[in-house]
């Protein structure tokens, strides 16, 4: 009897063990959902804005624009509808033509694909905020030498692209031009121009004709 007493009393105690461990892993489980669900609720609770019109202020060629929007408002509306800043044009509304396209910092991108509300905290630069005190940059000069333009719709978006491009490449090469300006469509067809336009502003000199005809 007194030797089954012990055996009793170790069953009992590995039981309370394990009971004991498994309701303490219980409960810190469900306190660590609680503190992720927790999280998650705040975070969603500080991103939540609108759908009313919102306070967004933009810095848009070293300035800062203060707008009232609704956060559907693309960035490209924002520009050409509640500021006086056209530049950049709508063209397919799709991100396929460029016609659009702006510096996000020294990317180029579309503004229409763009919310304006998303865009704040960082230097956007439009071809507006190209020349200073009504000096063209050498690329836009190019682009006059060169006669790069003919309806001029889709110049500000190419014109961006390769300012875009010369900052990250000063002396690039027909290939670098065309990969650079592939989001951006011509549809009168200048693209050779173009690209003479864009290796000019680079002070790189075209080795043939045949550079030209391979862009179309």
């Amino acid at each position: 009897m007194k030797k089954s007493e012990p055996d009793n009393l170790g069953a009992q105690s590995r039981r309370t063990f394990f009971k004991s461990l498994g309701t303490v892993a219980a409960t810190a489980a469900t306190a660590q959902v609680q503190s992720v669900a927790d999280g998650l609720e705040k975070i969603n609770a500080e991103k939540v804005v609108g759908p009313n019109a919102v306070p967004v202020t933009l810095k848009v060629n070293g300035e800062n624009l203060r707008l009232l929007l609704e956060p559907r408002v693309t960035l490209l509306d924002a520009l050409r509808n509640y500021s006086s800043l056209t530049g950049a044009k709508e063209g397919c509304d799709r991100a396929t033509c460029g016609a659009c396209t702006v510096m996000f910092g020294d990317t180029p991108i579309y503004s229409c694909q763009k919310l304006a509300i998303e865009a704040q905290g960082v230097e956007i630069t439009t071809v507006e905020g190209l020349a200073k005190n009504e000096k063209l940059t050498r690329v836009q000069q190019a682009f006059l030498d060169k006669d790069a333009l003919m309806c001029g719709y889709c110049t500000p978006g190419f014109l961006m692209s390769v300012t875009a491009l010369l900052k990250k490449t000063p002396r690039p090469n027909a290939d670098d031009v065309k990969h650079a300006c592939a989001g951006n469509i011509c549809r009168c067809g200048t693209h050779p121009r173009i690209l003479q336009a864009a290796l000019k502003a680079a002070g790189v000199e075209m080795a043939s004709k045949t550079e030209v005809v391979d862009y179309v």
